[in-house]
C-alpha cells in the first residue's frame, strides 16, 4: 500500500518527454546552470556509457573525451536541471554497460559500430518515454480523424448550399416576374392622390 503511494508520487514527478535512447548512442545533454543570478544551457556531448535506476530515479552516465582527458558525467534522466536530450548519433553495441571504453585511447574511445538495418533490443528503462511516443501518435491520429470529420462536415454543407442555389435562382426567376406588378400597383395612388 505505501509502495503503491509512492510510486504514484514518484510517477508524478517524472518527465513526459524524454527522449529515448540506448546506451552507446552519442548524445548532447542539454543541462541548466546557474552562474550569480543568471542561467543558462550548457551543452555535455559525448558516448552514453550506462543507465541505471527507475521511475524518478533513472540516471545516465555521459563520458567525452576533453583535452586529451576522459571526463564522464551522471545526469538524473527526469532532473528539471537537464533541459533536453539530443541524440548525435546511434551506437550499436552489445553490452549494459560500456566501462571498457575507459581503457581505450583516441578514436577508438569515442567511435562505436553504427547500427544497419532493424535494430534488436529494448528501450532499457525508456519506458515513459516509448509511452509519451504512443501517446504523442495517438493524438495526432485523433487531431487526424477530427480534421477528416471536419473536412466531411463542410463537405456535406457545400453539397447542401449547391442544392438551394438551384432553388434560390428559382425563386429569383419567379420574383421578378412579380415585381412589375406591384411597380403597377404603386403608381395608382399617385394618380388617385392627383385626381384628387
Amino acid at each position: 500500500m505505501a509502495t503503491d503511494i509512492i510510486r504514484k508520487i514518484e510517477r508524478e514527478q517524472m518527465k513526459k518527454d524524454v527522449t529515448p535512447f540506448h546506451v552507446g548512442d552519442t548524445v548532447k545533454v542539454h543541462c541548466r546552470v546557474v552562474e550569480g543570478g543568471k542561467e543558462r544551457i550548457q551543452v555535455f556531448a559525448g558516448i552514453c556509457i550506462a543507465r541505471r535506476g527507475t521511475l524518478s530515479n533513472e540516471s545516465f552516465t555521459v563520458r567525452k573525451i576533453s583535452s586529451g582527458e576522459g571526463v564522464e558525467r551522471t545526469f538524473p534522466l527526469h532532473s528539471p536541471k537537464v533541459a533536453k536530450i539530443e541524440i548525435a548519433k546511434k551506437g550499436k553495441v552489445r553490452r549494459a554497460r560500456l566501462n571498457y571504453l575507459r581503457d581505450r585511447i583516441g578514436k577508438s574511445a569515442t567511435n562505436l559500430k553504427e547500427p544497419t538495418g532493424n535494430v534488436k533490443g529494448s528501450l532499457v528503462g525508456a519506458g515513459v518515454a516509448a509511452a509519451a511516443a504512443a501517446e504523442a501518435e495517438a493524438e495526432q491520429q485523433a487531431a487526424a480523424a477530427k480534421q477528416a470529420k471536419e473536412e466531411k462536415a463542410a463537405a456535406e454543407a457545400e453539397a447542401e448550399a449547391a442544392q438551394e442555389e438551384p432553388a434560390a435562382e428559382a425563386e429569383a426567376e419567379a420574383a421578378p416576374q412579380e415585381e412589375p406588378a406591384t411597380e403597377d400597383a404603386a403608381p395608382e395612388p399617385e394618380e388617385e392622390k392627383a385626381a384628387e
